[in-house]
């Protein structure tokens, strides 16, 4: 285990027993059993500590997230069941990584304000790398999306219904309850995905349907 490595480790086990407001440079150093020079060898202040940590957990949760989006594929789910379990296992990787914490909602709150730049960054590459999934799905599945919408449009609105579950369950604890509902959210947006030949089916019945609705009024 490199030095960098350790010391991330300590800084986490710190900033999760104390917060980040009442954790300092020194008890990383300890939890690290290194000096404090050592640690200033590293990183230069605690907003550096955990603006590192912040980017360890995102790297962590897109991670989980690409094991499990490759696991429902090789298993051959739709495209409803590979984003909840690719947006699940993304979503509970970032909680577990504060999970258990007295100050969750702290860490939560100061990762916006010492991190917003890291927020905006990590939020944008979720939402390149949810389009990108989805577009291989559809391609690959011959999928039509609800409402001709395109990949970016779709993971649009997939992202606000993530956001929107947030929204009912602050801090996103319970945990269980929050990964549900956002599954569920997920998974009732995919719903109109619907294979190309199922959507061209029905739309020439449709157009079949009001083609004779069209002849019977005309001649009454």
């Amino acid at each position: 285990m490199g030095p960098k490595t350790r010391i991330l480790d300590a800084t986490m086990l710190v900033f999760r027993r104390h917060g980040f407001r009442r954790s300092s440079i020194e008890q990383v150093a300890e939890a690290a059993g290194l000096t404090r020079q050592a640690l200033y060898h590293h990183f230069e202040s605690k907003e550096a500590l955990f603006r590192a940590v912040i980017e360890r957990v995102h790297e962590t949760a897109i991670a989980a997230e690409d094991a499990a989006i490759s696991e429902a594929e090789k298993a051959g789910c739709g495209l409803a069941d590979i984003l909840a379990a690719g947006m699940t296992a993304r979503m509970r990787a970032f909680i577990a990584s504060f999970d258990g914490s007295p100050h969750i909602e702290e860490l939560y709150s100061e990762h916006l304000v010492h991190g917003h730049d890291l927020y905006q960054k990590y939020s944008a590459l979720y939402v390149e790398r949810l389009v990108a999934t989805i577009a291989r799905i559809v391609r690959k599945q011959k999928l039509a999306l609800p409402q001709g919408l395109s990949p970016a449009e779709f993971a649009r609105l997939v992202e606000m219904a993530v956001h929107g579950s947030k929204s009912q369950h602050p801090a996103m604890q319970p945990v269980d309850a929050f990964l549900k509902d956002m599954a569920m959210m997920v998974r009732t947006l995919c719903a109109g995905a619907v294979p190309k030949s199922q959507k061209l089916a029905a739309n020439k019945a449709a157009s079949s349907e009001r083609t004779s609705r069209s002849k019977a009024g005309a001649h009454p």
